[in-house]
């Protein structure tokens, strides 16, 4: 049940938009066991201005398609787990769309059961998952 916040420059076509979605939900279902149709998903389009970053912390170098993940999800994942999730989305965009690995910041958080409520204001704790 991972929730991904991306965070991009403007310009990006509708159909890149739905590419770079499609591409972290197939990375997510191939290396974090989500299953299909858990897919939630914010795109933030935002200006140069409001894109505030180091070009060269701990990268080669970022350009202006730097392109930021961040992730939430439910339950924890192994470290080799988020490793292969970070390497197949940065090869899969890099691929499909030739966004350098350098332009790709993936941030991962967790949390628990009883910090979702999908609906109707239960907790997905009380579901029984």
């Amino acid at each position: 049940m991972p929730f991904t916040r991306i965070s991009l420059r403007p310009g990006y076509s509708d159909a890149q938009i739905t590419q770079i979605s499609d591409i972290l939900r197939q990375s997510l279902e191939a290396e974090f066991a989500v299953p299909p149709g858990d897919c939630f998903q914010i795109f933030e389009l935002l200006p140069a201005r409001l894109r505030v970053f180091d070009r060269h912390y701990k990268s080669n170098g970022r350009s202006d398609n730097f392109i930021q993940f961040h992730i939430l999800a439910g339950k924890p994942r192994t470290r080799e787990q988020k490793h292969n999730l970070c390497r197949l989305l940065c090869e899969r965009l890099h691929t499909a769309l030739d966004i350098h690995p350098d332009d790709v910041m993936v941030m991962i958080h967790f949390n628990t059961a009883d910090d979702w409520s999908f609906s109707q204001g239960r907790m997905l704790s009380e579901e029984g998952l």
